[in-house]
């Protein structure tokens, strides 16, 4: 999601670090409903346009939240549970905090900089959602200015430009560092390196990437083609997937989306080899898009990438609260009758250190319980069903 959707620098201290063999802590304190665990093992593939888990097909809901990699164990644990108990497969979260901390946690406070301790909170979120059963799809940067991204990489080396990210070659071999050695991070809680743990489904690129500097989407595609390639060089165990927001390249569309001005050529980036699955986001809120528009948007992707590559509508999100519920029903369902791969919805939040609810600042806020949790709780159900189908 994009910088003028939310703010996000809120923190409450985190509880003291817990060793591997530690009692595992408390959650929120709710009746803990719909526990997983040891559920899903294994390492997530792709045969044609399908995932596959423990040799059966792999369809999935699930839904994204921005601040596993800070907050208290008692607030991971909040969001945990509550994936768990909706019957979720998957969470998508960050994996960067650059420059300035997070009121406290940095992974990368300059280039080549790595702080054993600023990677406590994402080590537990990896540990612990193993254990309720969930898989973990985690984003390397940010388009976004939220916790540095790619304009922190710009100002560390001297930039001027948002799009000298992907074309500066001090920035393109800082980022790789990074990288590699956030994989190859071994987790205090498991003492297995990030590249060898299954809980992890994918590693993304980066959140929301755009180009708009070369509208032929050239610069972003050969920024993708070489970071997939360098990542499956060192991890040949997890997917890899851009995290863009299915932006096409059309000749002849006037539609902002469709006539390549972000920088973006969807149907050539998922034509990259060391691409596994294509990603789409839907804000109508924000893109100016009505309800027709949205459901073409979601049935075009899915159709454009049949029988080519898995496709994933990752992020999406309605802000009128009157008739959210309907919308996404209509939206799961269309994933669902098209034969979608998995949809994961913006954003499920949970309590506080003080047990009120996380802010709803950006105003797709999903609590659960709440009537828009068993929507998407219903919509669950039947992805994980047409998983276990012959």
């Amino acid at each position: 999601m994009m910088n003028r959707k939310i703010g996000r620098r809120e923190f409450i201290a985190g509880a003291a670090f817990l060793g591997a063999g530690a009692l595992l802590p408390v959650g929120s304190g709710r009746a803990r409903r719909g526990h997983q665990l040891g559920r899903g093992r294994g390492f997530v593939r792709v045969v044609g346009d399908r995932f596959f888990l423990g040799g059966r097909p792999f369809y999935f809901a699930g839904t994204n939240n921005y601040y596993m990699h800070y907050k208290s164990h008692r607030m991971i644990d909040d969001v945990l549970h509550d994936a768990a108990a909706m019957g979720l497969s998957l969470l998508r979260c960050w994996g960067f905090i650059d420059g300035q901390p997070a009121d406290g946690f940095v992974l990368q406070p300059e280039p080549y900089t790595y702080p054993e301790e600023g990677y406590e909170r994402i080590d537990y979120t990896v540990w612990r959602a193993r254990r309720y059963g969930l898989k973990l799809v985690i984003a390397l940067t940010n388009n976004w200015p939220d916790f540095g991204g790619m304009e922190q990489y710009v100002r560390w080396f001297g930039g001027s430009s948002h799009d000298e990210f992907y074309t500066n070659p001090e920035i393109r071999i800082a980022y790789k560092a990074y990288v590699e050695h956030f994989l190859r991070r071994r987790n205090r809680y498991t003492g297995v390196r990030y590249m060898d743990d299954p809980t992890i489904m994918a590693w993304e690129l980066a959140n929301e990437p755009r180009c708009q500097s070369d509208v032929s989407g050239l610069t972003l595609r050969k920024w993708v083609d070489e970071m997939s390639t360098f990542i499956k060089r060192l991890d040949r165990h997890h997917l890899v997937a851009v995290g863009d927001e299915g932006f096409y390249r059309q000749t002849g569309r006037t539609d902002w989306t469709r006539n390549g001005s972000q920088g973006v050529d969807w149907e050539s980036l998922l034509e990259l080899p060391n691409v596994d699955y294509a990603t789409f986001h839907l804000y109508p809120d924000h893109w100016g898009k009505d309800l027709d528009w949205c459901s073409d948007w979601i049935r075009d992707h899915i159709r454009d990438a049949r029988g080519r590559k898995p496709v994933v509508l990752e992020e999406f999100g309605y802000r009128d609260k009157a008739t959210r519920d309907e919308v996404y029903r209509t939206w799961t369902q269309i994933v669902y009758e098209e034969a979608g791969s998995g949809d994961q919805f913006w954003l499920l939040t949970g309590i506080q250190d003080d047990g009120t609810l996380y802010p709803d600042y950006d105003g797709f806020r999903v609590v659960y319980p709440s009537s828009t949790a068993a929507v998407l709780s219903e919509h669950a159900r039947a992805m994980r069903a047409r998983g276990r189908l012959p």
